[in-house]
């Protein structure tokens, strides 16, 4: 059978959760799939539910290590897969069932390197939190070189995607880095010519009860240590002398992306120290306050998109660096 998208799930003590995030993969309408379920070291029963899961679907394959954490696992199941494209689950999230056909005739119809879809934020009821959505006011399909300011504007979700394999021939998840979505899918996207879209909110990000929480710390330190490594890869492609494009992507994954996520950080110390790398940051990539409050996001002021106590936060920050 030839295989149309090899669909990766690490998996790492998520007992609880894997069960609805296998059927509902096992049940996508589109059958020309493997799934690459990598067993990262669990000390739970996810081997088991894995084991009862590919005893009845032949399709899945389980890959056992030791733990190294999501990049290794990510990276394992790439060196595996034998599909014209890969796509990504997390362990405790969910698909729609129509999500891989959908995507995968995007891919096809379009010649794309990269198909999106929307997401959605959602409790273990399939009670709809957030809508995120991608890309609403471009065409299905989108010329990268003709619509550089996406670079700028795209959230780095691997898992609302699926990618050509090639693709990853020369790029792999950075191990032991935090936040390595940051780090590889804007690297990804640079290699890429033809990106398509889909509008659905086909991808069901679980947010569990505890996810606001101590967890918030200076590991978000590795959001900028992410744009480094970006900035290596833009750098050495064909856009490098677009600086504008470049300080788009600093502002928002630099400025909005990593404040958001200090702001739940407690400890103030740690605040302090994060806020003086991104001032550090900032001032390497010669990015004025003017340019943060001008940024536009999907056509728009992005500080002007957000509701008053967002807007409030940001500008209080932008003060403070």
């Amino acid at each position: 059978m030839h295989i149309k998208i090899s669909i990766i799930v690490p998996v790492y003590n998520v007992e609880s959760y894997l069960s609805k995030c296998l059927s509902s993969i096992v049940n996508q309408t589109l059958k020309e799939i493997e799934i690459i379920a990598v067993n990262d070291g669990s000390t739970d029963n996810s081997l088991s539910i894995l084991k009862k899961y590919s005893s009845i679907h032949k399709n899945i394959i389980i890959i056992n290590k030791d733990n190294g954490g999501l990049s290794d696992a990510r990276n394992v199941g790439i060196k595996n897969a034998l599909g014209e494209y890969i796509a990504f689950v997390d362990s405790d999230d969910w698909i729609d069932k129509e999500m891989m056909f959908d995507m995968y005739y995007l891919a096809k119809n379009n010649d794309a390197d990269i198909v999106f879809c929307s997401l959605q934020k959602v409790d273990e009821y399939d009670n709809v939190i957030k809508n995120i959505p991608q890309f609403h006011n471009l065409p299905e399909k989108i010329n990268f070189k003709d619509n550089l300011k996406i670079f700028g504007e795209i959230e780095n979700f691997a898992c609302n995607k699926i990618f050509r394999k090639s693709l990853f021939k020369n790029i792999k998840f950075p191990k032991g880095l935090n936040f390595e979505d940051n780090a590889t899918i804007p690297r990804i996207i640079l290699n890429s010519k033809i990106l398509a879209k889909s509008n659905n909110y086909y991808y069901k990000y679980f947010v569990r009860d505890n996810s606001i929480s101590n967890s918030y710390n200076d590991k978000g330190l590795d959001m900028l240590n992410a744009i480094c490594l970006v900035k290596k890869d833009y750098l050495s492609s064909c856009y490098a002398n677009q600086n504008n494009v470049w300080k788009k992507f600093v502002i928002f994954q630099g400025f909005y992306c990593f404040l958001a996520y200090s702001a739940y950080v407690k400890d103030k110390e740690i605040k302090k120290i994060m806020l003086l790398h991104l001032k550090n940051l900032l001032a390497s990539e010669k990015i004025s306050k003017k340019e943060i409050l001008m940024y536009n996001r999907f056509g728009e002021n992005y500080l002007n998109s957000l509701n008053y106590k967002k807007k409030l936060y940001y500008l209080i920050q932008l003060i403070r660096i």
